[in-house]
Formats: C-alpha cells, structure tokens, sequence
C-alpha cells in the first residue's frame, strides 16, 4: 500500500526571492528533492511540493527558512539547502523563533545549519561559561567568533579576546623565528580568519590596534582578570590541568567565555592529562555552565569531511568525552 501523498503551495510573493531559493536550473529545488524525496514544481512565485506527509513538513519548513535567509540579504548556496533540511527535521510544526539564534555581524547575519549550532547558540546567549565540544568543521570557533562580534556590535561586552595554546601545549614559542607576533600568528590564524569573514579587514585591524580585539596565546592570560569581554579559548584539548584552571578563574564581570576543543585530537605529551577533560569533570553540575557536545552530523563544511571524520572515528582507539564516569582519561 502506497504512502499518502500531499500537495502544499507555497506563494514567495517576489520573483527574486523565488528566483535564489529555486537556483540556477532549479539545482536547490533538485536537491531538496534528493534529500527528502518530495517532488518540487516551481511556476512563478509559486512553488507546489508533494510528498508524504512527514517529508512534507520538513520541505516545507526547509524552504521558509530559505526564504528568510534570503530575505536577511544572504544568497543561496548548495550547502544552506542541506542545511536548512538538517534544521527542519526535528523542528516543531509551529516553529521556533530563528531571531533567537541568528547573530548579526558587519558583513552577514549568520544563521545555525544545525540543530545543535543553533543549541550552541542558545547556550552562549545564557551562560557565562561555555564548553563546546566536538570535532573539526562543526561550527565551534565560526559561531563563537560570530557571538562574539554581535555581542560587541551592541555593545554588550567592550572587548573581545581570542586565544587558543600556540604550538600545541607547550607553546615553546622561542624556537620559532621572527618577532612574538610572526611567531604566534599561524596558530592564531583560524581566528583572524572567521574576524575578517565578519567584519571589513581595516575595522579588524583597526580595533586590533586599539585593544578591543586582542588575539593571544593563552600563555598571555595569566594574572589577568578579563571583565567586560567576550573570550574565546580554541584548540583546549591542548591545554594542561594548570593552564585550564589558571584561564577559566581570569572570567570577570560581565565576561563570557567560550572553551571549545576535540577530545580525540589531544596532543599532549603521553601522561600529561587534558585540562579541558579535567574540567569537564569537576565542573560538571556547576550552576551557569553550559556545554554542548557536536558530533559527526554537525560537520557543516564540505560534504566529504563528514564522511573522512566519520570513517576516522569508526577506526579511532578512543572514544569521545561520554562523562565523568564514561570518558577515559587522558
């Protein structure tokens, strides 16, 4: 017996908005189809989708939040239809207000591709400290820099500071040649990277200048208090025990940080114990601290990163962060 099998209009009102969500070819709208098995039939400012009536739903969903997108002054990519499908499943019939979790930065509003970005997001907005885990290409460092610009665009913080241990662990900056400048900037580089798809090169550079952004090496943390900021600590599976408890008491007033690391990319010396793990592990249960753990499904970068951290993960040795009870020990 044959699924039942519904019909739903949706009128775009706008042949430009109907125009970017179809794409050249109507490739979106094929691609929709792929991934949900619904049937599209584009006229005009008119679309008609068919389905089942689950898949239905989450078409229907999907091309809303594509629309809204495009109304926010974005284009349309291939990957925001799959992300825009990856966001709909799940979703309540009567919605959730994407307002909550879109960040608007100088160059783009910048909107969660999945269920667990847009957590993520809801978690940076309500906690003064934030443990985001999980591994590469899921958004950690991107969203976390995008909070944190918005957050200063409205002048909710007077400061950002990113940091994240240079040269692994140890950070034995002397080896390396150059001034300390030329010798912690390709370890820093992925933050001047999501800074500058957020805001113009000479405001970046500008606000470096002045002290409103300052990108450093977590060894520069210590005997700070950090108030009035938003702080960012990348790559902490690297740190040890003593640097993760040395950063996470320079939080001042007014400050958020975000610690965002992969447990399975430790590369500490054998027998030196990750600080985040440790942390992870003393704090839990403490009032005011969020943590959200991303796996392989979050991966939003190109399609076959998924599938290489995936086949890696399924060969790995070790098993990602479960718990204070379930993790082992680094």
């Amino acid at each position: 017996m044959n699924a039942r099998v519904l019909e739903r209009v949706l009128d775009f009102g706008s042949n430009a908005v109907a125009a970017e969500v179809y794409g050249p070819h109507n490739v979106h709208l094929e691609r929709l189809e792929a991934l949900l098995g619904v049937t599209c039939a584009p006229r005009g400012n008119a679309l008609t989708l068919a389905g089942a009536p689950r898949a239905l739903d989450i078409a229907e969903r999907a091309v809303r939040r594509l629309v809204e997108q495009v109304k926010t002054g974005r284009g349309v990519e291939a990957a925001d239809v799959e992300a825009a499908v990856r966001m709909s499943r799940g979703q309540p019939s009567d919605g959730e207000d994407e307002a909550e979790t879109g960040l608007k930065t100088r160059k783009k509003t910048i909107l969660p591709r999945t269920p667990k970005q847009a957590e993520y997001i809801r978690a940076m907005q309500r906690h003064d400290l934030v443990f985001g885990l999980g591994p590469a290409g899921t958004g950690k460092t991107y969203l976390a820099v995008a909070m944190a610009v918005s957050k200063y665009l409205k002048g909710e913080v007077a400061r950002i500071i990113l940091s994240r241990p240079a040269v692994e662990a140890g950070e034995n900056l002397g080896f390396l040649p150059g001034d300390l400048r030329e010798k912690v900037d390709p370890y820093l580089r992925p933050l001047y990277d999501a800074l500058n798809d957020m805001m113009p090169h000479d405001q970046v550079q500008k606000r470096i200048a002045s002290g409103d952004i300052e990108i450093a090496p977590l060894a520069f943390m210590r005997g700070r208090t950090l108030s009035d900021a938003f702080v960012i600590v990348d790559e902490a599976q690297n740190t040890t025990a003593v640097q993760m408890k040395m950063l996470l008491t320079r939080l001042g007033e007014g400050s958020v940080m975000v610690v965002n690391g992969d447990l399975t990319q430790v590369d500490l010396p054998k027998g030196v114990r990750s600080g985040l793990r440790d942390a992870l592990e003393i704090l839990e249960g403490v009032e005011g601290i969020g943590c959200v753990e991303f796996g392989e499904a979050d991966v939003v970068r190109h399609g076959l990163v998924a599938r290489i951290v995936s086949a890696y993960a399924a060969r790995a040795p070790h098993t990602p962060y479960d718990g204070p009870h379930g993790g082992p020990h680094g």
